[in-house]
């Protein structure tokens, strides 16, 4: 999607001659065209937001893992000046959402998205009625040294003063440790409830259960008369497995909404690279074991985008939206940002979803899930 860019006018003459008819009179100029008066319309309408628990969001929201992550992304401080834009950009276009963590950002810039995100919700210039308006959806890590539910309230309480907040939108278990530590999942869980009651998040909710803990965590929740409202996974055309869609089928039948992260798995879904062109940093070894076998994807992908007049991307995106999730890719550049709104104010048909996952089933690798992911 192409930002409009405003060009300086000319200095008009201030006694240029007027055009006039025969008669002497003056020459109306013609009016200019209908089309050229539209105004365009928003990506989405306000009706279709999505809800997640008590809050509206966009139907797409915006990942902020790289922002301070040097060692996988490439982080500098001087980046910092087009990270804004690329805020200011998102906001402009009704994007609400933005995902971020207390974990992101390597060594001294640990808290970094946070920092950063609250500097450019303070710094905007456009209309906002307050910070509410902008829906920060923060994810508390499960350090082996938060062993109590007050711990746990004290993370979100850092937080909220990088993030210059008096309130998240949702606070989000960053993972389980119902694998190596499970008596300390249950206080963690009693975190939650307390950020609830205290009035520091208006939702709650997890990132990487599985449907199994998913269930769980939401029993005891709702026993304290809390709502459970999301539930993070990654999910994309790459990570579609049965455990992916189970999670979806047991999300909708409590009123939870998935939020899908790495959308576009890690940009393998992009077209941009092969095995020739790998990226720089971890990411290329990676790449390196699954691109090989995406070629039947990959092909796909770029098939329906040339005949839906689209990216690539945009495409992987759709198809998450399609499925009923809250894609939150990733941005560090304006032109991601640009081509990631391209996703929205249209849809795949439903022959050309059943293409796509027909075409994902035959990749013989899949995205690696995440280490803390549960079952």
């Amino acid at each position: 999607m192409a930002v409009p860019v405003t060009t300086r006018a000319a200095p008009a003459m201030p006694f240029a001659p007027q055009p006039r008819t025969a008669g002497g009179g003056l020459l109306r100029r013609p009016s200019p065209p209908a089309a050229a008066l539209r105004i365009a319309p928003p990506l989405f309408w306000p009706w279709q937001k999505v809800k997640v628990g008590p809050l509206s969001v966009s139907p797409m929201g915006f990942g902020t893992w790289a922002w301070g992550n040097q060692l996988l992304w490439g982080y500098q401080e001087s980046m910092d000046t087009e990270l804004q834009e690329c805020f200011n950009l998102a906001l402009k276009n009704g994007i609400n959402l933005f995902d971020t963590a207390d974990s992101y950002g390597t060594g001294r810039l640990n808290g970094q998205s946070e920092r950063l995100l609250g500097k450019f919700i303070r710094e905007y210039e456009g209309p906002m009625k307050s910070p509410d308006d902008v829906i920060i959806a923060t994810k508390f890590a499960a350090y082996p040294w938060r062993l109590t539910s007050g711990q746990f309230v004290s993370a979100c309480k850092s937080s909220l003063e990088r993030l210059q907040l008096d309130r998240l939108g949702i606070g989000q278990l960053h993972w389980s440790t119902a694998n190596y530590a499970p008596l300390q999942e249950r206080a963690l869980w009693d975190g939650l409830v307390e950020m609830y009651e205290k009035g520091l998040v208006r939702a709650v909710g997890v990132s990487n259960y599985g449907p199994k803990q998913l269930l769980k965590i939401h029993s005891h929740l709702s026993s304290r008369g809390v709502p459970l409202s999301s539930a993070q996974v990654q999910f994309s055309l790459l990570s579609m497995g049965d455990e992916q869609m189970e999670l979806k089928t047991v999300c909708d039948s409590l009123g939870i909404r998935l939020i899908a992260y790495s959308p576009l798995g890690l940009g393998m879904l992009t077209g941009k690279y092969t095995t020739s062109n790998l990226p720089s940093g971890p990411r290329s070894v990676l790449f390196r074991q699954i691109l090989p076998g995406l070629e039947s994807l990959l092909t796909c992908l770029k098939r329906i985008a040339e005949r839906k007049g689209k990216t690539m991307s945009q495409v992987a995106i759709n198809w998450c939206i399609c499925k009923g999730t809250i894609p939150i890719p990733g941005v560090k550049t304006v032109r991601h940002v640009e081509d990631n709104l391209g996703a929205l104010g249209w849809r795949l048909s439903p022959a050309e979803v059943s293409e796509l996952e027909a075409a994902a089933m035959e990749s013989p690798k899949r995205m690696v899930q995440n280490i803390f992911q549960t079952a």
